[in-house]
């Protein structure tokens, strides 16, 4: 029943190219990025060239794993990783609620889709950057709880 399920959608959103090469038929395809993690500073809003404004913020994702065979904490090494997303909000309503409410220390979770782009820095050099265009958060704490 699930495994139908499952075909049903992936049979909605893929489309394949006709077999003739001068017709192309569009395919959906999925930009879709899930993020839970503390926020890394205080969110700043920016408009550039008099275009809309974008709220952007950062957020740190953690990933832990423990070195040795055993499945206890105390037989091996525990390591972790933490990568930084850059977070942008360009949707009116929430752009202006992200702005006033998330703060650093924040536990959110952020739905978006990833962006990529080039921009140029102080110093004249081309730089590339990801972003995660935000289009949903949620808040999960107001602040880093003590443990």
């Amino acid at each position: 029943m699930l495994h139908g399920c499952i075909f049903k959608v992936v049979r909605q959103l893929v489309r394949h190219q006709a077999t003739d090469s001068s017709t192309f038929v569009l395919e959906r395809s999925l930009n879709r990025v899930q993020l839970l993690g503390r926020v890394g500073q205080d969110p700043v809003m920016r408009q550039v060239d008099g275009k809309n404004p974008v709220t952007i913020f950062s957020l740190a994702t953690n990933e832990m794993w423990r070195s040795g065979d055993s499945d206890t904490l105390a037989s091996g090494d525990v390591s972790q990783k933490t990568t930084w997303h850059r977070i942008s909000i360009f949707r009116p309503g929430l752009r202006d609620l992200a702005y006033q409410y998330v703060k650093k220390g924040a536990r959110i979770y952020v739905e978006g889709k990833l962006d990529y782009g080039e921009y140029t820095d102080k110093n004249n050099v081309r730089r590339q950057a990801t972003t995660v265009v935000a289009d949903n958060l949620i808040f999960l704490s107001d602040s880093v709880k003590e443990v």
